[in-house]
């Protein structure tokens, strides 16, 4: 391992992430867990520092590769999916539907076992870190079926922020969705449908969010991340990505008339009956 000062030195973590091994993240989790040998010592300590054209670098046993074609791809993935490459208990996961790929990819972020939709894999790791940076506030946008039918004062409460496990949050956008029937998807006149907007990642965040409103939510579908939509792929299917259609995760996925919207009621509102049309929903979900 190169300790003397060199131009040529970079960051373990930053190395692994280049090579699409994991993000950098991950690839802190691997070093502390002992699975990064360097020059046939095991290493723990982060931020530690090599030179990637003379150390000997193994992960998990298999010496690091060079650089290699930056892969990203869009998956659907179904429920009852692990989002991981591996699974110590020999459950299903992403990996498992990924045939022969080119090159180790892995996925960025999680969505829950039970939930289903759009999952980017990649071996891109500084892709992957900017994705997944607050920073970058990059939108999830999501359908989801819920337990009963909410009061429009309750959904407001998601927009203005509501306390779950792991800190404060709130959706940047929140529309009721009249879903028409079709095979395999069913309607119900006493649960509704919603889309929801968010930008955080808390474990479980829509769940714990409609929970918080006192709503269960019975299917979980993510449909976009920032402008990247999962449109017509279907459960179970992948796509490979050009750097362009990656980028699009990057544009925010917000309704035009939900950018500067007022967090308070204006001075006066004529009061109307309720007709139960999504335009009239919209309308005074933006009052």
């Amino acid at each position: 391992m190169t300790t003397t000062s060199s131009p040529k030195l970079v960051r373990l973590n930053k190395l692994l992430a280049e090579r699409g091994v994991a993000s950098r993240r991950g690839a802190d989790k691997m070093i502390e867990e002992g699975m990064v040998v360097v020059n046939g010592k095991k290493v723990y300590e982060l931020g530690i520092k090599v030179n990637p054209n003379i150390d000997k670098i193994t992960v998990d046993g298999k010496t690091l590769k060079g650089i290699s074609e930056h892969i990203y791809i869009m998956f659907n993935k179904p429920k009852n999916v692990i989002t991981s490459m591996n699974d110590p208990l020999g459950r299903t996961t992403v990996a498992d539907f990924m045939g022969e790929i080119p090159a180790r990819v892995f996925p960025i972020g999680r969505l829950d076992w039970d939930s289903e939709g759009l999952i980017i894999l990649t071996n891109d790791g500084d892709y992957a870190q900017k994705v997944m940076h607050p920073k970058k506030e990059v939108t999830k946008t999501y359908h989801v079926k819920l337990e009963g039918q909410p009061q429009l004062y309750q959904i407001k409460k998601l927009l203005s922020g509501v306390a779950i496990p792991g800190g404060r949050v709130k959706a940047k956008h929140v529309e009721k969705l009249k879903l028409a029937k079709k095979d395999g998807q069913k309607t119900s006149e006493n649960n509704d449908w919603y889309k929801i907007i968010i930008t955080e990642g808390k474990n479980h965040q829509v769940r714990e969010m409609f929970k918080k409103i006192g709503f269960d939510v019975m299917k979980l579908h993510r449909v976009a991340i920032g402008k990247l939509r999962i449109g017509t792929l279907a459960r179970g299917q992948m796509v490979f990505m050009n750097e362009a259609a990656a980028a699009r995760v990057f544009i925010p996925d917000i309704p035009a008339d939900a950018i500067g919207k007022r967090d308070v009621r204006p001075k006066s509102i004529k009061k109307t009956a309720d007709v139960g049309t999504r335009k009239h929903f919209n309308k005074k979900l933006n009052t």
